[in-house]
C-alpha cells in the first residue's frame, strides 16, 4: 500500500478482514471467539508453556489467524481466557487441522478442567480501529 503507514495499513486490513465494507455499513465477515478454560493447578506452569508455544506457532505461521491472545485472571490463574480472532471460518477451520494446534489439543486435553467456547461478534467496527491505532 503506497503512501500508507505501516501501522494505519494493519488497521485498515484487519478491519476489512473483521468486517466486510459494504456501502454504508459494517457486517462482519471474520470469526472472534473467546476461550474460557479452568486448567487443574498441577499442570498450569506446564499447561502455559505448552500453550505459549501454541498460539505464537498459529499467528506467525497462519495467514488467516489474527490473534491468539491467552490471558489469566490475577487472582485465580487457573482461569485462562484466550482471545481469538480469525480472518474467516475457513481460517478457524484450517488453524484445527495444523500440527501445532493437534500437539495443543492431546498434549493439554489432561490438564483442562472445564473448556468453555464463546462465540463473539463485533459491535462497534468504528471503535475497533481506534483501537488498533492506539497500539502503535
Amino acid at each position: 500500500m503506497p503512501n500508507v503507514p505501516r501501522g494505519s495499513a494493519l488497521i485498515l486490513a484487519l478491519t476489512m478482514l473483521l468486517f466486510g465494507h459494504t456501502a454504508g455499513s459494517a457486517q462482519q465477515t471474520g470469526m472472534v471467539r473467546i476461550a474460557e478454560i479452568e486448567i487443574i493447578s498441577n499442570y498450569l506452569e506446564e499447561y502455559k508453556a505448552i500453550l505459549k508455544e501454541e498460539a505464537e506457532a498459529s499467528v506467525r505461521l497462519e495467514p488467516g489467524v489474527i490473534s491468539i491472545f491467552p490471558m489469566y485472571q490475577k487472582e485465580h490463574p487457573t482461569q485462562v481466557k484466550i482471545l481469538e480472532i480469525y480472518a474467516s471460518r475457513e481460517a478457524y477451520e484450517s488453524h484445527l487441522k495444523t500440527p501445532h494446534f493437534q500437539k495443543y489439543k492431546t498434549t493439554t486435553q489432561k490438564m483442562v478442567k472445564s473448556l468453555k467456547l464463546i462465540d463473539m461478534e463485533g459491535a462497534d467496527a468504528e471503535t475497533m480501529t481506534k483501537i488498533f491505532k492506539k497500539m502503535r
